[in-house]
């Protein structure tokens, strides 16, 4: 009779994880569009994010508008086309969103900064939340990073 009632609490718990891991659950579809509209811009790293200003959070609060956006990837124009940012999709999965973050440079086909950052939310109507990620990707090599963090990241692969 004990061990029904431990099985019983054990389906339980693994039942509760289970409904708890949704919050997790990213899109599957048009997921470019998702993190233009839900990405807390202002948790960027700072080469990236715009200047920070009091009660703005999304590309939309700041003027920023998608140039282009398809299933994976979407370029992020400032008002007046002062900056670009190109987004694409790397990976995902529950743990999150890892994407690339360029801003083009002004010759055709090199970037001026790129970076990989992994998106994140905390319940499902958050905003998602970004941190440069430390995993590497042969698609976005890091370019124009700190001094500082390029020491930092030749030894993270390692």
């Amino acid at each position: 009779m004990k061990t029904r009632v431990v099985l019983a609490l054990v389906a339980l718990s693994c039942a509760s994880l289970t409904v708890a891991g949704d919050k997790d659950v990213y899109p599957r579809e048009r997921v470019a569009e998702f993190i233009v509209e839900k990405l807390d811009v202002t948790s960027l790293p700072a080469a990236i994010r715009p200047k920070k200003d009091k009660g703005k959070k999304t590309f939309a609060d700041y003027g920023f508008t998608a140039q282009g956006a398809d299933e994976g990837e979407t370029l992020i124009q400032a008002p007046g086309g002062a900056r670009k940012l190109a987004i694409k999709v790397l990976d995902q999965g529950s743990s999150g969103i890892y994407v690339c973050v360029t801003e083009p440079g002004q010759i055709a086909g090199h970037a001026k900064l790129q970076t990989v950052v992994l998106l994140k939310r905390n319940a499902p109507n958050a905003l998602l939340r970004g941190r440069e990620s430390w995993r590497e990707f042969a698609s976005c090599p890091v370019v124009g990073a700190a001094d500082k963090d390029s020491e930092v990241s030749a030894y993270a692969g390692g």
